[in-house]
């Protein structure tokens, strides 16, 4: 490989961590609303306060478009994603088939190692919900739910759910700012913990089947007091 062929790799490269950089302080800033649902992202005054070119932008915004985070309309630019109603309904049954499923296939290999792990993670989660910031708060939560599937041995599940993630994030979002108490959000995680480690799948079912029924009544119960 030539020299300039080698330069030449190397800003494409660069280009990608920028858009990549660009497109996560995107999502923080979706997530915590500093964004509103439903609001006009500007592609000029972005790139000014970023201190980069319009193009990363553009290409962060489109990222985030196959993610479910923000929606394009012709000849007027992106907009942050607002999730009604039907759309949580759809986002939450389809994680609740995920989970569901995993929680089935993992308690019947539920070991000390995999307890232990679900068990230090849960502290994690209890820990940050004192006082950690929102972001931090949905992305230890999602660490323990990819753990739960991933545990469960299907490459598969983990994929399907690696792909909603995005979603999910604005959902968990959601939540916190719905929940009466969002400090119980962490500590209800032990209820899944001990249904696994009785090894009762039906115990498993009903645990993980309240766990997301309640994250989704919030969430859903929520969305239309807003829309009132």
């Amino acid at each position: 490989m030539s020299s300039s062929n080698a330069i030449g790799d190397s800003s494409v490269i660069q280009q990608r961590n920028l858009v990549e950089q660009v497109a996560d302080y995107l999502t923080q800033s979706i997530i915590s609303q500093k964004f509103a649902p439903g609001e006009r992202l500007s592609e000029v005054q972005l790139a000014r306060g970023l201190g980069v070119s319009r193009a990363p932008v553009r290409e962060a915004a489109r990222l985030l478009e196959s993610r479910g985070l923000l929606v394009s309309q012709p000849r007027r630019g992106f907009f942050v994603r607002a999730l009604d109603a039907a759309e949580l309904n759809d986002i939450f049954d389809l994680r609740l088939c995920l989970e569901r499923h995993a929680m089935a296939r993992l308690v019947g290999d539920f070991d000390a190692d995999k307890e232990r792990s679900l068990r230090r993670q849960v502290e994690v989660m209890c820990e940050v919900a004192a006082g950690d910031s929102e972001s931090r708060k949905i992305e230890e939560d999602l660490v323990f739910h990819r753990m739960v599937i991933a545990f469960a041995g299907n490459r598969r599940l983990l994929k399907a759910f690696d792909d909603i993630t995005h979603e999910l994030r604005l959902c968990i979002a959601l939540i916190g700012k719905t929940h009466a108490d969002p400090d119980s959000i962490s500590t209800s995680h032990w209820l899944l913990l001990e249904a696994l480690a009785s090894g009762d799948p039906d115990r498993c079912r009903e645990a993980i089947d309240y766990h997301i029924g309640v994250a989704r009544d919030y969430v859903v119960q929520g969305i239309g007091e807003c829309a009132t």
